[in-house]
């Protein structure tokens, strides 16, 4: 059973720094951030609607609306672009249903492009391994 939003806020209410880790809790129990969540996360914590907003709408892993479609985040940063990824995403075909993100770093510098899909990182891709990781969710 997910938590509800009072649950999350209050989960995390009394840590220092809260913010993140309840927006973080909010899109994985929601699928998204809501207005009404910004609103309720904001006087939780003192904060104006527009501090919340912000940072919700600074980080790619926060929506505000729901997006029931599978998507796949494509690491477009530096590293990724140094090991081709411009020249990758231009073999790409996006099945029907599937949405692709920009994020800028995985975390795996070293081992590019990569990208997410499911919470799952792929490393190393190539147009190959791009082309089943669209097939897979699609």
């Amino acid at each position: 059973m997910k938590p509800s939003l009072e649950q999350i806020i209050a989960e995390h209410a009394h840590r220092e720094g809260p913010l993140l880790p309840i927006l973080h809790d909010v899109q994985a129990s929601f699928g998204h951030v809501s207005d009404d969540a910004i609103r309720s996360i904001a006087h939780a914590l003192n904060l104006s609607r527009a501090e919340v907003h912000g940072v919700v709408s600074f980080y790619h892993d926060f929506i505000q609306t729901p997006d029931p479609r599978p998507s796949l985040k494509l690491c477009r940063a530096e590293a990724c672009q140094a090991r081709g990824v411009e020249a990758l995403a231009a073999t790409i075909t996006v099945p029907d249903g599937v949405r692709i993100e920009t994020v800028y770093c995985l975390g795996l510098c070293s081992v590019g492009p990569n990208a997410m899909a499911h919470g799952k990182l792929h490393a190393r891709l190539d147009a190959a391994k791009l082309a089943a990781l669209m097939e897979m969710l699609a």
